[in-house]
């Protein structure tokens, strides 16, 4: 199906189902522990052994010399897997490093080996016994250092620009240059990396955490030099992934080349700290913002630029893109660099782009509303605008972030905050008011199922979306029930698997909408072959409680396919409404913090996010998603931050101890508002995502919240005591 205009006749309208906040079907596997992972199908492989990764100790480099012998000698290994013995690898499209190094070193902890024993432990002790020689060279690891060097990235429009920025910047009353710096974070997901791989002949099935099945099987084929017809790839439950496992990663590759070679199926995990350098990560970024408004608060000028880092061939965290659809402003310019960083690759992590340069952007907002003594929250709302700014004859599909904001302002109470800072005091704490807008682009992707109706009227769909946490199972049956007008508990949802049609994937936001649409458009065609069934028009039949009605006469919704399962499959694809309108999704955040006035210590205290973003096809799980990104950004804004070792070239606190992220302790009670909002230019859903916008803004809103309450502003992302103790105002 070919979604080119807005459906006239749509039965997802009817919201028998849709829009309902129906529990997680997946919930009762999840809470009691029944749901299998990949590293646990214990149901589909015998005779397992175990594999562990060896990384490389050098960050940039070669190896001289890998001495297996003692390794091999050790108990119960059965081989041990080099770049020497791998055979000829390809390398995926969507990889910078090739993910078994040797002998160049691309970064720290790049597999370098896979020992492959019969026990876990017997793998892991032997993969102590691997002797390495390297020969290390110089590196590149500060961002800083490295900035002035960074070059044009190859990305399509690294940079925009609109009137004269540098005349109108130059001539506006009232100015702000600034400069913020966010940095290096890690995805930090429950689930780590782990994959089990069984081959049948020449054909490999690979258990595996992975938000993007397609894209796996094609990048796993090309790097094994296989017919994509080959290889399968099973992911039903994802532990979490928030970007880290849009693309295949060493473990599944390890995991495939490990079972070949010791002829038996092979389980791999990645330890949690080689998680954090052997895998992706958020790239830090040094951003300058330049504002130039009239002195009634206008802007006239609005400047953008980013810098980040990657290994060669990477692509950088377009931390600008937020600041060409955001704001009106005449004169305009957007840039974003790329430097050279021997690190490890930097990649997509939730919300790429937006979440970094909402941090800043959101902040210097704040900034050019005090010194034109403005309330920020006007000064947003005087400054918006209802088409790009950058290509004004194209229009927002929807845009309803002064509504967000004005909603917002009446439920958190705006109106008691205090202009001045460092005004309100409860006992030894200073309390602030934050805001910032949040904002994510509406993307959509392809997406496919296949439907099936038997005898007793239940519908199986089979898709190989994924669920990382998401609630894709229930959203999933809930489209599919409302389209043959039936109950939730009558459809069966089978997702994770290659041997189903491709999908949206999850990532990227697009995962919900999309998906729905391609089960919607399977369904539609399956309600086609129903109506042929009965020889009638499909607009001829209802299908609903369970029952088809046709001319006058009802029948169970099973009766059609008594003598033989009916199966329809489909693909949503979308026209040029994306490009006929900017889709965009829409949020105010609103934070109030306290800081104890002794010790700098920073408390969220009430946290409040208003979304605009399309039909909620189930307001339950998506207040959920918009909890955890609320979540995430409060960890973002206070605590959040990969330290690197510019002699070495790796992130030093690896693991979950030295990385800090909120716990339960640190998360107030959260606050979301969903504005009734349908997008007919989205998709036949009519919906958007949300499991990113509810992350944009965050950061900002607390740092806001914080200069609120001390009157000290930080550029410099986390926001550690360390930042404040030093200026907290005299304690009385």
């Amino acid at each position: 199906m070919k979604f080119t205009t807005p459906a006239t006749t749509n039965p997802i309208d009817q919201l028998r189902v849709v829009g309902q906040p129906l529990d997680r079907i997946d919930g009762p596997l999840k809470t009691t522990g029944t749901a299998p992972y990949a590293y646990e199908r214990h149901d589909v492989v015998e005779n397992v052994a175990y594999g562990c990764i060896v990384g490389s100790a050098i960050a940039k480099g070669r190896i001289v010399l890998i001495n297996l012998d003692e390794a091999r000698r050790a108990p119960g290994v059965l081989t041990i897997i080099t770049a020497e013995n791998a055979g000829k690898l390809g390398k995926g499209k969507m990889n910078v490093a090739t993910l078994l190094g040797g002998p160049e070193i691309a970064h720290y902890h790049q597999a370098i080996a896979l020992v492959v024993a019969d026990t876990f432990e017997q793998a892991t002790a032997a993969a102590q016994l691997v002797r390495v020689q390297y020969l290390p060279t110089a590196g590149k690891f500060d961002l800083a250092r490295e900035k002035d060097n960074a070059v044009v990235p190859k990305s399509e429009n690294p940079d925009t620009s609109a009137g004269n920025f540098t005349r109108a910047f130059d001539l506006a009353p009232v100015r702000l240059d600034a400069t913020y710096t966010t940095p290096d974070q890690s995805h930090a997901m429950m689930e780590p990396h782990a994959s089990t791989a069984r081959w049948e002949g020449n054909r490999l099935t690979v258990w595996t955490s992975n938000q993007m099945i397609d894209w796996g099987v094609g990048d796993l084929a090309k790097t094994l030099n296989l017919p994509k017809e080959n290889v399968r790839l099973i992911s039903p439950y994802i532990g979490g992934g928030f970007g880290g496992k849009l693309f295949l990663r060493a473990e599944a590759l390890l995991a495939a080349l490990g079972a070949r070679a010791a002829r038996r199926p092979v389980k791999v995990a990645l330890t949690r700290p080689m998680i954090f350098n052997n895998t992706t990560h958020r790239p830090a970024t040094i951003q300058r913002i330049r504002i130039g408004a009239t002195r009634d608060g206008k802007i006239t000028a609005i400047g953008h630029e980013s810098w980040s880092g990657n290994l060669e061939g990477g692509e950088p965290e377009n931390a600008v893109q937020q600041t060409r659809l955001l704001y009106a402003g005449p004169n305009r310019i957007t840039a974003t660099r790329l430097a050279l960083l021997d690190l490890p690759e930097g990649n997509a992590m939730r919300a790429p782009g937006e979440a970094p340069g909402m941090m800043a952007l959101e902040v210097a907002m704040d900034e050019m509303a005090e010194k034109l003594q403005m309330d920020p929250l006007q000064f947003r709302i005087l400054n918006d605008t209802k088409v790009d700014p950058e290509k004004t004859d194209r229009r927002f599909s929807q845009r309803r972030l002064v509504e967000c904001f004005r909603v917002g302002a009446e439920r958190f109470g705006w109106n008691q905050r205090q202009a001045q800072p460092g005004r309100v005091r409860d006992g030894r704490w200073l309390i602030g008011m934050g805001v910032a807008a949040g904002f994510r682009n509406n993307l959509v992707m392809p997406s496919g199922a296949r439907v099936r109706l038997d005898g007793n009227g239940i519908i199986t769909v089979e898709t190989d979306m994924t669920d990382i946490g998401t609630g894709s199972y229930t959203i999933i049956a809930q489209t599919a029930a409302e389209m043959m007008g039936t109950q939730v508990d009558k459809v069966v949802v089978r997702l994770g698997d290659s041997a189903f049609p491709a999908s949206a994937g999850s990532g990227g936001q697009w995962g919900a909408n999309s998906a729905t649409a391609g089960v919607y458009a399977a369904c539609v065609k399956l309600r086609e072959i129903i109506a042929q069934k009965l020889t009638v028009a499909p607009d001829e039949v209802a299908f609903r409680d369970g029952m088809l009605h046709a001319r006058g006469q009802s029948f169970p919704l099973g009766y059609v396919a008594a003598h033989g399962e009916i199966v329809a499959e489909d693909r949503i694809e979308f026209g040029d409404l994306d490009k006929r309108y900017q889709q965009s999704t829409f949020a105010a955040h609103f934070v109030e913090v306290g800081v104890d006035a002794a010790t700098g210590e920073t408390r969220v205290r009430r946290m409040l996010a208003v979304c605009a973003a399309g039909r909620i096809i189930n307001p339950k799980s998506a207040r959920s998603q918009v909890i955890g990104a609320m979540t995430m950004g409060v960890g973002a804004a206070l605590m959040e931050e990969l330290f690197v070792d510019k002699r070495g070239g790796f992130f030093v606190n690896h693991d979950l101890a030295g990385y800090e992220v909120p716990v339960h302790a640190d998360i107030p009670h959260q606050d979301v508002v969903f504005l009734d909002e349908t997008d007919p230019m989205s998709s036949p859903m009519k919906a958007k995502g949300v499991g990113e916008l509810g992350l944009c803004g965050v950061s900002a809103a607390i740092a806001n919240a914080i200069y609120n309450a001390s009157g000290i502003r930080v550029r410099e992302y986390p926001i550690t005591l360390d930042k404040l103790i030093t200026k907290l105002p005299e304690w009385v």
